[in-house]
């Protein structure tokens, strides 16, 4: 490959016309190595660069002995070697990284010099990216005040430059750096942001701060213990506040009222909502109990009963105060599983009161096989979910044969 990229010597090129030097295969894709490439391999915390060679879709891009290699889709056909190809590059998710590593070199440099806070490691993510700082905890105050340092200096519209150094020069120079990368030789490349920084990276940046727009923090979480610092800028934040306009909007409107009297009124809602659940389970408490007491007015060998749209805990509670209103009694409840869709599933739940000669475990265990399902229990209960709760008259059948011996 070309000493120095395309991506590199340009971050703007979107569009190159190479050849093909290499091709493989890895995890049942091809890939391709280019004489050059305006395609960015993932490294230092940036993600790999997305396009096309050739017309194929490339997944991924990475750095393996000293080659880029571009992986492509699983069903383009690679190229052959010596081919002439053009490559593409999706320029939208590009540009999204350069606001967003350049944004990261901003914030990490102010957060040094201001507080003394040093950047261990750096996340650019899909959507939220970070930071990982040195410190137990970052007060809010000194956050507020860090983002406004930032926006003051996206303001400025400095300018972020690149060149190279020998090691020479480099090791007199004072240059923020974490190190450079194992078995490193030759030139080491610097981006600097004018009066600002200057560091060690191989990414792709803006070529002002300007370039940024505008970056938002949206909070802290412990982390090995440091801080991981969280933030969004350029498009990102754009989209994100669209994000929460929209959802707003939809709030006022469910709601009824304005932005400012949304947490209230929410807050109201859930008071009313938790008192609604209350009253719910009291009045299933209540049902629960007579229907019990209903049951055990029959004289049938087994207490039965089905309901269309009922959960295991009400089984369970019929149950209960049966086998405690009927302590010779069989009881053998099921519910349909009240899901659309869910066809033939559905719960039950057996019980015997302390009299019933009735062994639970074993009779449950047959009432799993008949049900075609799974369940379990303890005492004289036993419950499970059901596959062919259409067969339950099955299992009634086999339970009464089995009462009366």
């Amino acid at each position: 490959m070309t000493a120095i990229p395309a991506y590199d010597r340009d971050p703007t090129l979107a569009r190159l016309e190479t050849e093909v030097v290499g091709s493989g295969e890895e995890g049942g894709r091809p890939f391709v190595v280019l004489a050059d490439t305006v395609l960015y391999p993932e490294g230092g915390g940036q993600p790999a660069d997305l396009g096309t060679v050739g017309g194929a879709a490339v997944v991924d891009v990475r750095r393996v002995e000293g080659a880029v290699r571009h992986v492509l889709s699983e069903f383009a056909p690679a190229p052959s070697v010596g081919a002439r190809v053009v490559v593409e590059l999706d320029w939208s998710r590009r540009f999204d990284h350069m606001q967003q590593h350049t944004a990261q070199h901003l914030l990490t440099a102010l957060a040094d010099a201001r507080f003394g806070w040093h950047t261990t490691a750096f996340h650019l993510g899909e959507h939220v990216s970070d930071i990982e700082l040195d410190i137990p905890s970052a007060p809010g105050k000194k956050l507020a005040e860090l983002e406004e340092l930032v926006a003051t200096e996206i303001r400025a519209a400095r300018p972020v430059l690149v060149r190279r150094v020998t090691p020479e020069a480099y090791a007199a120079m004072a240059v923020r750096s974490r190190g450079l990368p194992e078995g490193h030789a030759g030139d080491v490349r610097l981006v600097e942001i004018q009066g600002v920084d200057l560091n060690t990276c191989g990414g792709t940046h803006c070529a002002s701060t300007a370039e940024i727009e505008a970056l938002k923090l949206l909070g802290t979480e412990s982390v090995r213990g440091g801080t991981r610092l969280f933030w969004v800028a350029g498009g990102r934040l754009r989209r994100r506040f669209e994000e929460h306009h929209l959802r707003a909007a939809r709030l006022r409107e469910l709601l009824g009222t304005s932005d400012d009297d949304v947490p209230e009124r929410v807050g109201a809602k859930l008071a009313q909502l938790r008192d609604a659940e209350r009253a719910i389970r009291e009045l299933e408490d209540e049902l629960a109990l007579a229907t019990a007491a209903a049951l055990v007015g029959g004289a049938a060998p087994v207490l039965t009963a089905y309901w269309p749209e009922r959960g295991v805990p009400f089984l369970q509670r019929v149950a209960r105060e049966a086998a405690r209103l009927a302590p010779e009694g069989v009881i053998f409840l099921t519910a349909g599983s009240g899901r659309v869709g869910a066809g033939d599933e559905g719960a039950f739940v057996l019980a015997a009161g302390e009299a019933a000669p009735l062994d639970v475990a074993t009779a449950g265990r047959q009432v799993v096989e008949l049900l075609g399902g799974r369940g379990g229990g303890s005492g004289r209960l036993f419950q499970g979910k059901a596959s062919r709760i259409s067969e339950r008259e099955a299992a009634l059948a086999w339970l009464e044969a089995a009462c009366r011996g």
